[in-house]
Order: C-alpha cells, then structure tokens, then sequence
C-alpha cells in the first residue's frame, strides 16, 4: 500500500491505530495526499502538576500530525522517522472537555528527508501551538 492508503485504511478502521493514539487519546480523523488531521480532547491524565496539560502532550500531537502527513505522501514501502522536531508553544491546552485539532501538511519531501509542519487550534480556532520537523527516510 501506498502512504495514503495506509493512513485512509486507517482512517476507516480496517487497519488499527498504532498503539500510541490510545495511550494519548487521539483519533486520526482525516488524510489527503500530504496533509493530515488529528483530534484529541485532553483529560485529567495529561495535566501536569499546575493542573496544565502537559507540553509533551501537545508535542506527541503534532509530531504524530507531521509524521502521518509526510506519510501520506509516500510510496509504497517508505516511511519517515522524525529527526528534529521544533515546538512552539502559544497558549495553554484547554482542558476543558472539548477537542484541539491538529492539521499536519507537507513542506518538502526529498528522497532522504522530508519537512512538514503541524498547526494545532482549541475548540474556539485559537491557535495552541505550531511545530516544524525534519524527518528520515527508513
């Protein structure tokens, strides 16, 4: 199968998640060729100890919005591991039970690397956070 039609199989619920989306709770809910779309609404496991969610939470997020983007846009029997990840953080994550979004998309794919970055919004559309990554091919 190609990237793409990995992902959509998995979109669908022929093929099962990879187990870190159940350890954090976040569905992929959308794939087109170089994008991607995550939701995920935090709960009381992810805060930290202010009663934040956690800054790994929103990483893990978008670093999986970036990967599965870029592997979108993949031929059959390629895949890309995240070498470099740039976070930025710009306002808390709601824990407030409703969901954030994640939207992953291609920068750049090469043969050896790919670029892609994440956009992450709250229910209300404000931006929580942004990332760029550099990942590998394996």
């Amino acid at each position: 199968m190609t990237g793409l039609e990995f992902t959509q199989a998995i979109v669908d619920g022929r093929i099962p998640p990879p187990p870190i989306a159940s350890i954090f709770g976040f569905d992929l809910v959308e794939v087109s060729a170089g994008e991607s779309l995550f939701r995920l609404i935090p709960d009381g496991s992810m805060l930290n100890p202010l009663g934040l969610v956690h800054g790994g939470t929103l990483c893990t997020l978008m670093d999986s919005a970036i990967g599965v983007a870029v592997q979108t846009a993949s031929p059959a029997g390629v895949g890309f591991a995240t070498i470099e990840l740039k976070i930025s953080f710009l306002r808390p994550m709601p824990y407030d039970g409703r969901a954030v979004e994640a939207r992953g998309k291609v920068i750049q794919i090469g043969r050896k690397i790919a670029f892609g970055e994440a956009h992450c919004y709250n229910a209300d559309g404000k931006l929580v956070g942004h990332a760029t990554s550099s990942l590998a091919a394996i």
